[in-house]
């Protein structure tokens, strides 16, 4: 197995050189590169994050390695490493990759915590591409800049308001759905992320997003913010735990909020597709 140690976690290093030489045996010369996204390209992760890759291929997954991946995938979730359980990511044909205007198509993605390959437009975003060709971290392959085209802000900025509005709607009507201790956290971070990120015009980890938040919104929300970011550990037993009620109606609020400052700061995308 090649040694690579892109991340400062042997055990991670270990899986990821594990997942590198396995993807290229399956694919041969349909193999491009692989990259990680992600926070551990932006920046401040740490032993609770998950860790998202993406692989870059010359062709459509045939089904044969589809099937043989599939395999591989299962047999890397199986190791006896806690964070072989925590990587996700896709498969990108790397013309597809290539072009921000191919968001959205499917995608073979590994969910987090998932033992499969499903079809998903996941990572599939003009975001996922800002990233791996700024910041995406070579595991194996070409420097990720010569694969993607740059991305305007402008692009950036109407897909973040779309994810903000269109998350929100799914929150803001079926809360019941959101209603754990994961999900509230998440909710808020990702909240302030987004904000940060619209306002900045590149995206940014959650860390920088809610110390953004605290610094720039009414400060009301800051301790909100800060139980959210104390509350990430453990989601395997926070996603099976129900919000604290008074939290969780806060979350909601916050989502309004964070709403309503997007569309005063950025009033002509609120009608962005």
């Amino acid at each position: 197995m090649n040694e690579i140690f892109p991340t400062p976690y042997r055990a991670l290093n270990s899986v990821l050189g594990d997942l590198v030489d396995s993807v290229q045996e399956v694919l041969g010369a349909n193999f491009v590169g692989a990259y990680l996204q992600g926070s551990f390209a932006v920046g401040d992760f740490d032993a609770h994050s998950d860790c998202d890759f993406i692989v870059v291929t010359e062709e459509e997954l045939s089904d044969d390695e589809v099937a043989s991946l599939q395999r591989m995938h299962e047999r890397i979730y199986s190791l006896d490493i806690s964070w072989a359980q925590h990587i996700e990511g896709s498969y990108f044909p790397k013309s597809v990759l290539r072009h921000y205007a191919c968001s959205g198509e499917q995608l073979w993605y590994l969910d987090h915590g998932s033992r499969s390959l499903e079809q998903s437009n996941h990572c599939n975003t003009a975001l996922v591409r800002w990233v791996v060709r700024e910041k995406g971290v070579v595991l194996q392959g070409p420097a990720p800049e010569t694969l993607v085209e740059p991305i305007p802000v402008y692009v950036l900025r109407q897909e973040i308001m779309t994810t903000i509005r269109d998350f929100s709607k799914d929150i803001l009507s079926n809360p019941d759905h959101y209603n754990n201790r994961f999900f509230q956290a998440f909710i808020v971070l990702n909240y302030c992320r987004m904000l940060h990120d619209l306002v900045m015009g590149r995206p940014d980890s959650k860390r920088t997003g809610a110390e953004w938040a605290k610094a720039n919104l009414d400060p009301a929300w800051a301790m909100l913010i800060d139980r959210a970011w104390g509350g990430r550990p453990n989601p395997a037993v926070s996603s099976r735990q129900s919000a604290d009620p008074e939290e969780f109606q806060a979350t909601l609020k916050f989502v309004q909020y964070i709403i309503d400052k997007a569309n005063v700061a950025y009033p002509e995308l609120i009608g962005a597709p």
